[in-house]
């Protein structure tokens, strides 16, 4: 069936969209930051769509910043409750009688529950809103971790570590989150600092954990028994964290998605057609496996690393907690730094800069993980694991500078299908190296740098017409607002569905680098009717 071209039918985004389509229909009364009176309100300089310009790292200034704490904070819990079992193995395992293929089933279970449970939150987010969907997943997962403290079994152990691994999800709506609060001049950095921030949770309950647990034995219990009390305050944490998003937290900039939508102030989009144009552009599967690779990594180190060091160097539980603290730990300066990159080279080279910047950063991780497998002493093996973890969470910042500008009306299912490929691509990595005796924990770390540096590869062929990729030029002509104005269809256009996603190619024109983010448009690309 013949189509026709530059209409926005559905795949425009990825079939046919070459960023030069006309611009007849891509209008919308735009505002800048000075005339809009609404901007007032807001104790952040702000954007014409009331995203924050300036990121203030400790205001808890309404509703941007309260937003960002709230936000990394959540993810910050489910992260200490899901990997708050693997500092304590070396109990557990003699407590329930575990195999290696028990501890690897769990470990890989841990981080499969979220591949399902990340789709379904990019979905809720882009339909009800991040604040729903962060209360409640956080809020339905605590009685997961409660009932750690009742498993008797291999089977249960490896069905509650799953279970509580949902709450992981709490990514996808922290990183939509901020990226509707804040300009894509400083996202990267935002996205960086909210995400890292809250996988610092995967290192402080390497501390914490330890921590509660000598606290309980000190107290009289058992240590079989003494495990089981402490897994009661990662539990309550989910509950009080739960709440104050519930009460505290704020969809978009000028109040709650259903608000909005009641009062005309936000559009009620369709889920068939924000799903379509999320897995119809190409490069949301590239970053769902540049993802799998850094973030996903990650993961599977968070839970191997303390059981590697307590085991390789005869260290007690106590000493090698506190040196996996360190792997997880380095997100709170890793992944800011990875995002603070990213915009910083954006400044300068535009888009480009934010791919080679994703490419270095993760190929240096692959790099330093085939060292740390291969170093035979304690000292060196800390120093690969902490540069290791720098490059790949720094890694993780740097691609989430770039998810926001994939899609505006899928944004929520990018964000929600690439970080389920943080979760898939770390299951997969623990079933191929960590579960079997056929490789130990060394040679598993060895191959997963091998598998690092190849799986980045593929950045290279993500491509933007408006402003180029790794080895090529943006294409002649190609504007902002012809990519995303191309995800709408002409009925949407003339109900005036798209102007949310033009008054973002409006703000993304720094995307364009130094060739000039404050360039005019060219006659016939502005908006001129509602």
């Amino acid at each position: 069936m013949a189509t026709n071209e530059g209409v926005g039918a559905p795949g425009s985004s990825l079939h046919g969209l070459t960023g030069r389509e006309p611009a007849f229909a891509f209008s919308v009364d735009s505002k800048t930051e000075q005339s809009d009176e609404n901007a007032r309100l807001f104790a952040l300089p702000v954007d014409s769509e009331h995203k924050a310009t300036k990121f203030k790292l400790f205001s808890l200034a309404k509703p941007h910043m309260q937003t960002f704490h709230l936000s990394w904070s959540s993810f910050f819990t489910c992260f200490v409750s899901t990997f708050a079992a693997a500092p304590l193995v070396p109990i557990i395992r003699d407590n329930l009688g575990l195999t290696k293929g028990d501890i690897g089933n769990a470990g890989v279970a841990s981080v499969s529950g979220a591949i399902f449970s990340r789709l379904a939150m990019g979905a809720i987010c882009d339909l009800l809103g991040p604040r729903y969907g962060c209360a409640f997943l956080i809020m339905l997962a605590a009685p997961m971790v409660f009932c750690m403290s009742l498993v008797m079994s291999a089977s249960g152990y490896i069905v509650m570590r799953f279970l509580i691994g949902f709450s992981l999800a709490t990514f996808v709506s922290c990183q939509y989150w901020m990226s509707t609060m804040f300009n894509g001049k400083i996202i990267g950095l935002v996205n960086g600092t909210a995400a890292g921030w809250g996988n610092m949770g995967g290192g402080a309950t390497q501390l914490i954990m330890p921590l509660v647990y000598d606290l309980i034995r000190k107290a009289g219990a058992s240590p079989f028994v003494a495990w089981r009390i402490a897994f009661f305050v990662p539990g309550c944490l989910h509950v009080i964290m739960g709440l104050l998003v519930l009460t505290l937290g704020q969809d978009l900039p000028d109040g709650n998605l259903k608000t909005l939508q009641k009062t005309g102030g936000a559009n009620k989009d369709k889920f068939s057609k924000v799903l379509w144009y999320a897995i119809t552009n190409y490069r949301t599967w590239i970053f769902v496996l540049l993802y799998g690779y850094c973030m996903g990594v990650e993961l599977t180190t968070d839970n191997v690393i303390s059981e590697y060091f307590y085991d390789r160097f005869d260290l007690n539980l106590r000493t090698a907690g506190t040196i996996a603290a360190c792997f997880g730990m380095a997100n709170i300066v890793a992944r800011p730094l990875g995002g603070f990159l990213s915009d910083f080279g954006a400044r300068h080279w535009g888009m480009r800069a934010r791919l080679w910047n994703i490419w270095i950063l993760q190929t240096l991780g692959g790099a330093f993980c085939l060292w740390l497998g291969r170093s035979s002493s304690l000292p060196v093996s800390i120093v690969a694991m902490v540069l290791f973890s720098i490059c790949a969470q720094a890694a993780c910042g740097a691609i989430f500078g770039v998810i926001p500008f994939i899609s505006r009306r899928s944004l929520g299912i990018i964000s929600g299908m690439t970080g389920a490929g943080g979760n898939f691509g770390s299951g997969l990595t623990q079933l191929l190296f960590f579960t079997s005796s056929r490789y130990d924990t060394a040679e598993g770390l060895m191959l997963m740098g091998i598998m690092i540096m190849a799986c980045t590869l593929p950045v290279a062929f993500v491509h933007f017409p408006q402003w180029g990729s790794m080895f090529l030029p943006p294409s002649k002509n190609a504007q902002e607002e012809h990519y995303y104005g191309g995800e709408w269809n002409e009925e949407e256009k003339s109900k005036g569905l798209h102007q949310a996603s033009l008054k973002f190619a409006e703000n993304s024109r720094s995307e364009r680098g130094k060739r000039v983010a404050s360039a005019p448009t060219p006659p016939g690309a502005t908006p001129e009717h509602v």
